[in-house]
């Protein structure tokens, strides 16, 4: 058995650089979680995972194995009730005024078909980024929701039909009660010329493709109609809407960006 008072503690050693570091730690941990499922009440998923803390100017290093060690303190699957804990528990055992925690996870859905109901799993990416800074606490949700979009102008101009394509739109937002992933999944697609499916026989594929047609909509459209969906959310605080079109007969993409500018209670530790 070695006794651990005999190894050297380098991380602890004084720094004579006099430079705080921001955030340090682990990066593209992959670890079990279980989030809250809107219809299914619990959903298991695989995070990737990442966890910083603060340094101060004094310290070498911090003990990168002390951040597992929370994780591992757990349940064998984290649930989203327990984050905040696991900031805390950062805090308590780096030694950290601030802690950071991001997971990153695929979120599945079951969705019919538009016209013969066959039913079938799609994904979206989901992600977590919680923080505390002493007491004051931070929390961020975004979803990346894949759509189908069809350009007003090409439809407009062209003799035989407008050009689609599929696009991302990334939807983060600070709230101060239950907010769920489905019903950001849903307002996306609601906004959208029409929304993606795993499986779709022949007269699905049709009514999909005309759906879109007759909703074309450009990104700055998409973003706009985001938003409007969102104010309609009393306990959403924040909101950041991203969409990008992989464009069809561009060697470019489109892009949108609407931020809200609205002033949040309480203290947040940054700008996600």
């Amino acid at each position: 058995m070695i006794d651990k008072s005999v190894l050297p503690d380098t991380q602890n050693l004084k720094d004579p650089r006099n430079i705080a570091i921001d955030k340090v730690g682990v990066k593209e941990l992959k670890y079990p979680i279980a989030v809250k499922d809107k219809e299914n009440y619990i959903q298991h998923t695989v995070a990737t995972i990442s966890m910083t803390v603060d340094l101060p100017k004094e310290f070498k290093g911090t003990h990168m194995s002390r951040f597992v060690e929370v994780l591992q303190c757990k349940d064998r699957e984290i649930h989203v009730d327990s984050v905040d804990k696991i900031l805390k528990d950062m805090q308590k055992k780096l030694n950290a005024t601030a802690s950071h925690i991001e997971m990153e996870f695929p979120f599945f859905r079951s969705k019919k078909a538009p016209v013969t109901q066959k039913e079938s799993l799609i994904d979206y990416k989901a992600k977590f980024h919680a923080a505390r800074n002493n007491d004051a606490k931070d929390f961020v949700l975004t979803v990346v929701v894949p759509v189908t979009t069809l350009c007003p102008c090409s439809k407009s101009i062209a003799k035989y039909g407008a050009h689609n394509q599929r696009g991302e739109v990334t939807v983060s937002v600070r709230f101060n009660d239950t907010v769920w992933i489905e019903d950001l999944i849903s307002l996306v697609e609601e906004s959208a010329s029409s929304e993606l499916y795993s499986l779709l026989k022949r007269e699905d594929e049709k009514f999909v493709t005309e759906r879109a047609y007759e909703n074309p909509v450009f990104v700055e459209d998409l973003v706009r109609n985001v938003v409007l969906k969102l104010k309609e959310m009393p306990h959403i605080t924040w909101y950041s809407v991203e969409a990008e079109n992989f464009e069809s007969i561009h060697n470019h993409n489109a892009y949108a960006l609407i931020e809200s500018h609205k002033p949040l209670n309480g203290y947040i530790i940054s700008r996600y």
